[in-house]
């Protein structure tokens, strides 16, 4: 019987060659997220040197939210077709060299088909280094791997509009790009030496034609109606997802995100709650830094510093949560770090009242805590739902479903902040009143969490 990737039999040191993979691969979202991060701080001067307008500078942003989600549930099939390893750092080249194509851009619109570039390299880089993280790392040490992988991501959020700050305060907004490259180099050589060639092609099935025509169509327009506020984008993306979930769920072939994943009812279970937890992570990430710039008049360097103390409550709490997943059934963890995030999310329902720094500040160390509680055990339960030859396609769905979230999460509180604005509610008021929807959509996780694994499995 194969045996599935969630298994556990008995605890297994993390050993070098596995730490050095680990290392390269966290480098490629790491890459990523700080690009991400750093091009949000530094619209402004893109925009008063290249003279476009505001509307066409947001499309720097929007165009390559629009390729990732695009791109991103092609990386199962591309991985089985070509190798992961192969695929994965052909992604991290595209990047860099589209991001040395940005840093040369002389117009808005050659920057945005550069970003373009950009986001179908970057698309596909964290899913793929997923399934082979996970595929090197087996049953026995998902969980800690995981957690050492997430470690250095729960800072990128912070060190990203700090970097950004010191580079539009020193030099010109080309190195938010150009500084890509050096990295990206540096990552390929060390991938070159240190990533498994394991991981080979040749089994894959023919390339999902009609579900590529429809699923990136359906999350064009689902990611860019959020992200835009958009009606017509958003319901047409409804309706391209609805067909593309009717033919896949009759097609003889491999889909191009397999609906037959969702037949396991951890993997189903671990999907709903990744696309609330995304929807949840991504709305906060919005409110947190706006609140400390248009409230407290804060800049954009100091606002990313002001959420170093939920990356410290993560990074504090992720190690030991991934040491525990290997030991235990993902459902106490997870519920326990829900509650603790909505504990942790709770004053700042109480914007509109002034609490003091100090409690805002304590708030976002219990909250960090409680995420970094729910990361790594919600990772594990994920791929230990699925065998060890499902799981390239099933880090592309899962990373496609949680962007989704996130980006109507995202769009959900953008609207209900502005709607409590244009009521005539105070700035502060007005975050304290949106925060609640972000307790209710981190409350909302709970539902699939009570549906996780009460018993740790055994080995077939």
């Amino acid at each position: 019987m194969t045996r599935s990737v969630g298994l556990r039999p008995a605890v297994h040191k993390l050993d070098g060659p596995l730490l050095r993979t680990a290392f390269v691969l966290v480098l490629g979202p790491i890459l990523v997220m700080l690009d991400t991060t750093i091009v949000a701080v530094g619209i402004d001067a893109v925009a008063g040197d290249l003279g476009g307008s505001l509307g066409a500078v947001q499309w720097v942003s929007t165009a390559y939210l629009l390729a990732v989600s695009v791109v991103m549930p092609l990386s199962g099939w591309a991985a089985d077709r070509f190798g992961a390893r192969a695929v994965w750092m052909s992604s991290v080249a595209l990047f860099t060299a589209a991001s040395a194509l940005c840093g040369l851009s002389w117009s808005i619109g050659a920057l945005i088909v550069f970003r373009v570039l950009q986001g179908l390299g970057g698309g596909m880089i964290q899913p793929l280094g997923q399934s082979m993280l996970v595929q090197a790392a087996g049953p026995a040490r998902l969980g800690r791997v995981l957690a050492v992988t997430l470690l250095p991501l729960t800072f990128a959020p912070v060190v990203g509009p700090v970097l950004g700050g010191v580079v539009l305060h020193t030099l010109d907004w080309r190195w938010m790009f150009l500084v890509n490259v050096p990295v990206g180099v540096v990552t390929l050589l060390l991938a070159s030496g240190a990533l498994p060639r394991a991981t080979g092609p040749g089994t894959a099935a023919k390339l999902d034609v009609p579900g590529l025509v429809l699923l990136p169509a359906a999350l064009a327009g689902l990611v860019y109606g959020c992200t835009a506020g958009a009606g017509v984008p958003l319901a047409g993306g409804t309706v391209l997802m609805a067909a593309y979930v009717a033919y896949a769920l009759r097609a003889k072939g491999t889909p191009l995100i397999d609906l037959r994943l969702f037949a396991r009812r951890g993997f189903a279970v671990a999907a709903g709650n990744s696309f609330l937890q995304g929807a949840a992570l991504y709305s906060s990430m919005l409110l947190l830094p706006l609140y400390y710039q248009q409230v407290e008049h804060a800049g954009a360097l100091e606002a990313g510093l002001m959420l170093a103390p939920q990356a410290l409550g993560t990074a504090a709490v992720t190690l030991v949560a991934g040491r525990l997943a290997d030991r235990m059934a993902p459902r106490p963890l997870i519920l326990s770090g829900i509650l603790v995030t909505l504990a942790g999310t709770y004053a700042f329902t109480l914007l509109g009242s002034s609490p003091a720094a100090p409690v805002l500040l304590l708030s976002l160390v219990v909250r960090g805590a409680g995420l970094g509680l729910v990361m790594a055990p919600g990772m594990a339960a994920i791929y230990g739902s699925v065998t060890k030859d499902q799981v390239p396609r099933a880090a592309g769905a899962i990373n496609t479903i949680n962007r989704v979230g996130g980006a109507l999460g995202t769009a959900i509180l953008a609207l209900v902040l502005q709607h409590h604005l244009d009521g005539g509610l105070a700035p502060a008021a007005a975050y304290g009143a949106t925060f609640w929807w972000t307790m209710g959509l981190s409350a909302a996780t709970l539902l699939p969490a009570f549906l996780y694994p009460g018993r740790e499995r055994r080995p077939v």
